[in-house]
């Protein structure tokens, strides 16, 4: 088998689902930060969302196991911590994916500009908590819809 282009690598990481989000792949989430082959051994450097994240193990499987669906022999998963992971690195599509699902993607004001369901633009903060650690749980007041915001992180 020929050695895959970085480019097919990056197009076959970008169908990994995150495991939390379905909805984005690793690369919408940006938390694949390099692929490089090293002679025979493809490289790919991983940023977790935060250093804690309880899918990074679920997340780092995933990757070796496309890649190895794929004809890749020999892995190597770096984890890069610096600089760490932030909201800034959503993909468009990623944050555009995570509205139609109903999750309100980050903004820099620091909460959602409008209800990920009805559009509205009447919606308050229940908790800072949400169902994983880097989301708020929101409401619209409009649809009486509850719905996640993804923290600016």
């Amino acid at each position: 088998m020929d050695q895959p282009t970085v480019k097919q690598v990056w197009e076959w990481l970008d169908a990994v689902p995150d495991p939390e989000i379905p909805v984005i792949s690793l690369v919408d989430l940006g938390i694949i930060r390099d692929v490089a082959w090293e002679e025979d051994t493809l490289t790919v450097t991983v940023t977790p969302t935060y250093s804690g994240c309880p899918a990074t193990s679920i997340i780092n499987l995933d990757i070796e196991t496309a890649l190895r669906d794929h004809g890749i022999k020999k892995v190597e998963l770096k984890r890069q911590l610096s600089p760490a992971w932030t909201t800034d690195w959503l993909t468009d599509r990623g944050k555009a994916r995570l509205e139609e699902y109903g999750i309100a993607p980050p903004q820099p004001a620091g909460g959602p500009e409008r209800c990920p369901h009805c559009g509205s633009k009447n919606v308050q903060k229940v908790s800072q908590f949400g169902s994983t650690p880097c989301k708020a749980h929101w409401r619209c007041t409009d649809c009486l819809e509850p719905f996640d915001y993804f923290k600016c992180i």
